[in-house]
């Protein structure tokens, strides 16, 4: 049994951080409705210009049902306000103000549904000062301090190269659901469930932030180098990711680093003795440590060090994650056949539960279900249907893009 059987969820999410969140409930067997926009969709299906169905939009929309409505039509409207109450959760990420607009806001679905959980992901909340302000994931970790502590210590504010803005706040706003779906078990009563990105951003800055016990002035940007000598190291055969990180916080993993890489005599060296001397002369012990690096590559670095027990990665690349052997051996890279672009890798779900089996599928085709879902959870027959499409009310998947 799926941990999230039964779980019901009405998707108006589009991009990333929406559809995120109902990924991950889909991942963990809530059965999903992406209601979209007929002959447009998501708009993520066609990000940067790739076209229908992008790997974008495949990546964060497995194990979905795709329902087209025209929301912005009384009939389409009328539509989505029957399928309500007969679910537990709405989430959308449109901008501030779009729900209202369409007569589908919380007042409007509550009253219909008192059990609706109505998610809602905002860049700067639903009120303040910044509230009606537009946001991407690069905007919101602008906002949340992430680039400031990103970068070379002598050089500007750099984005930081991962989601964690809109990747972020999605997992944030599933495990809020969640939490709202326990409490309603008690009280039978739904509620908003508001996720802001720049405060969840703000939150994945605790540790810098905790910095300011001992600090009178913002954190500054410290690159690859914290305590000395965890740093970036470049490995053979010198590409621009053949780089392996190493961290080394404790006098235990100094000492395993220094016989790991056949230095010991580094270990008696007064320049290296403290981790004040080794702050000092940080540089001289970086080309030490350099100089054992550059004769391995990164993976053979890694392992090596790794199993000294000195804490340490390879500098993965986007291919190098999906060749991986490691994440392979443990089924975290998957192989899809969607019909719209055929066969591609790509990444599974990293939450794993013992009792609970999902499997994987392909995200749907624009309106894929919408058939299906109407029919049976409002009994609507194949002229209802045909006249509902013929009116733009609906939409099917056209006969080119339909799953063989």
């Amino acid at each position: 049994m799926a941990a999230l059987d039964g779980l019901k969820v009405l998707d108006l999410t589009q991009y990333e951080a929406g559809t995120t969140c109902t990924q991950y409930l889909a991942w963990l067997g809530a059965e999903v409705i992406k209601v979209e926009r007929p002959g447009i969709g998501d708009p993520g299906r066609s990000v940067a210009g790739k076209g229908r169905d992008s790997y974008y939009f495949l990546s964060f929309n497995n194990n979905k049902k795709s329902v087209a409505i025209a929301l912005d039509t009384p009939a389409g409207r009328e539509l989505f306000l029957s399928l309500v109450p007969r679910f537990d959760v709405v989430v959308e990420n449109f901008t501030l103000g779009t729900m209202e607009k369409l007569g589908l806001g919380y007042d409007v679905l509550s009253a219909i549904n008192p059990g609706i959980i109505y998610a809602t992901i905002k860049g700067f909340g639903t009120y303040g000062p910044y509230a009606g302000f537009k946001c991407f994931d690069m905007v919101a970790q602008a906002a949340g301090g992430a680039f400031s502590v990103t970068g070379d210590p002598d050089g500007p504010p750099m984005r930081p190269g991962a989601t964690f803005g809109d990747t972020g706040s999605g997992v944030h706003t599933a495990l809020g659901i969640l939490a709202a779906y326990i409490q309603r078990q008690r009280t039978g009563r739904g509620q908003v469930v508001e996720i802001a990105m720049q405060e969840v951003v703000a939150t994945f800055m605790r540790e810098p932030m905790s910095q300011r016990e001992w600090r009178s002035s913002p954190i500054q940007r410290r690159g690859n180098r914290t305590v000395v000598p965890t740093d970036l190291y470049p490995c053979a055969p010198g590409g621009p990711n053949d780089y392996v990180y190493i961290m080394v916080v404790t006098t235990r993993m100094w000492d395993a680093l220094i016989a790991a890489i056949d230095m010991p005599e580094l270990g008696m060296d007064p320049r290296f003795a403290t981790v004040r001397d080794r702050h000092a002369h940080g540089d001289e012990l970086w080309e030490y440590i350099a100089s054992w690096t550059r004769q391995r590559t990164k993976f053979e670095a890694m392992e090596h060090l790794a199993a000294a027990g000195v804490p340490c990665s390879a500098v993965f690349d986007t291919e190098d994650l999906l060749a991986n052997r490691h994440l392979r051996a443990r089924n975290m890279v998957r192989t899809i056949h969607h019909p719209a672009v055929g066969e591609f890798q790509l990444l599974g779900p990293p939450i794993r539960l013992s009792d609970s089996d999902v499997e994987l599928q392909r995200a749907p085709l624009l309106g894929e279900h919408t058939a299906e879902v109407l029919a049976a959870e409002l009994g609507l027959t194949n002229e209802d249907l045909a006249d509902l499409a013929a009116r733009g009310i609906i939409g099917l998947p056209d006969a080119a893009h339909a799953p063989a």
